[in-house]
């Protein structure tokens, strides 16, 4: 744990650099000075800093609290029947392969197809199924999607996001109110203080820059998928990961779990066009010609 929490001080420590360095070849430091409007960017960017990477490292923390409140998941502590010892057999088999710690394994009552895997430590994470996946598909296809979520804890997808998105807030938080005080003190002349200018161009800059930073998110997390994809193929079988995946393709694409949740599902909703920029995961018929024609899987 204490490894993962000197990633993110690091990572906070090399965004201020970064952005200082970013802001200085711009001359926006200078640029502001010349026209009367100096901004004390070093204090500004370690204000985003913290702010943009405490909210991503708060949500990680609480992840498995969260995730049990939001889907209602009944975590496995003494199988109560043959199913559930099963699930639990086959998670401590895989995680032992996958040379992570056990997770704790659950279950929520949903009638869709999906699973998700959630927590702030690999050896310490949360790998939950819904009941609809489990009456819907057979223990081989079950087992591949176990071996694809236990490949996300492996992989320490959840770290890496939560690292991802903390980079992208601090970014944004940073060019939102550079701008938002340049309009302020330029166009509307505010001498001392903030105006109303300075909140309002801020908000809408934050906005505007969220969105556009949001699709390096979302890229990374449908990047994860194919890889958990393929590390559900080498701890299942190829085959196995390949027919979970076309059982999800007949019976899925409208995923019931909380929005807060969506990234961290097997499944995920369509996305065509300009559309899929903005979502979680690839679509379905891809994540399985990539299994087919990755001859490297057995």
């Amino acid at each position: 744990m204490m490894k993962r929490i000197g990633l993110f001080l690091l990572t906070n420590l090399a965004i201020i650099f970064i952005l200082s360095i970013v802001l200085q070849l711009f001359g926006v430091g200078q640029i502001l000075d010349e026209q009367g409007v100096g901004l004390d960017l070093k204090s500004l960017i370690v204000f985003a800093a913290v702010f943009g990477f405490g909210g991503a490292l708060i949500s990680l923390t609480i992840s498995k609290w969260t995730a049990k409140k939001l889907t209602g998941a009944r975590v496995i502590e003494t199988p109560s029947s043959e199913m559930e010892a099963w699930l639990f057999q086959v998670v401590q088999r895989q995680s032992e392969l996958a040379r992570i710690g056990m997770p704790d394994v659950a279950i929520y009552d949903s009638p869709d197809l999906n699973a998700f895997a959630t927590g702030m430590r690999r050896n310490k994470a949360l790998v939950a199924v819904s009941t609809g996946l489990l009456s819907a598909m057979n223990r081989d296809e079950i087992e591949a999607v176990l071996a694809h979520e236990v490949s996300h804890v492996a992989n320490g997808d959840m770290v890496t996001l939560a690292l991802i998105q903390g980079v992208v807030n601090t970014f944004v938080i940073v060019i939102s109110r550079v701008v938002g005080h340049a309009v302020d003190r330029i166009v509307f002349k505010t001498e001392e203080g903030h105006g109303p200018a300075f909140i309002i161009t801020s908000i809408i800059a934050q906005l505007v820059f969220g969105i556009i930073a949001s699709l390096i998110v979302f890229w990374f997390s449908r990047q994860r998928e194919f890889r958990a994809d393929r590390g559900g193929a080498h701890l299942a079988g190829r085959e196995k990961m390949i027919a979970a995946l076309e059982k999800l393709q007949q019976g899925i694409n409208r995923p019931h779990l909380p929005d807060q949740m969506a990234a961290f599902g097997i499944s995920g909703n369509k996305g065509r066009g300009l559309r899929r920029l903005f979502t979680t995961h690839p679509p379905l018929e891809e994540r399985i010609v990539a299994l087919k024609t990755h001859q490297t899987l057995s």
